[in-house]
């Protein structure tokens, strides 16, 4: 009975394992250098930031969108009425336009998902931040 106890204790524990590494997708280190070229310049991230041009993206993963209160988002942003999840991210980086008609961010978009993985691997490593 131990040893059934045991087993079933060690195949969950690999389970578990392997759906932690299926999850960590990207490169934060190379999505933080991406971030800094390409989106800082109009969003923040990190302890104690404020929004700028655009909002601050600390805890993005699970936010409604438009929801940040030190920043003031188009009317089509805080009324698209989505959670950030992240497919609803990849798809907004691909082409955020096609996402939410009539946002002001000014990005054409992303095509390479090494590069998208690799942002959003670093944007989650600020979920624990809140806004």
């Amino acid at each position: 009975m131990k040893r059934t106890a045991a087993l079933t204790l060690t195949l969950m524990l690999s389970l578990l394992s392997l759906h932690a590494q299926a999850e960590a997708v990207g490169d934060a280190e190379a999505g933080g250098k991406l971030f800094k070229r390409i989106c800082g310049g109009c969003h923040n991230i990190g302890p104690s930031v404020r929004s700028s041009f655009g909002p601050q993206l600390n805890g993005i993963f699970g936010r409604t969108a438009g929801s940040v209160a030190d920043y003031q988002y188009s009317e089509a942003m805080k009324s698209s009425g989505i959670v950030w999840t992240r497919d609803k991210l990849v798809a907004y980086l691909e082409d955020p336009k096609a996402v939410v008609p009539g946002t002001r961010m000014i990005f054409w978009g992303l095509s390479d998902q090494e590069k998208i993985d690799n942002l959003l691997a670093y944007l989650q490593s600020f979920q624990a931040q809140q806004p």
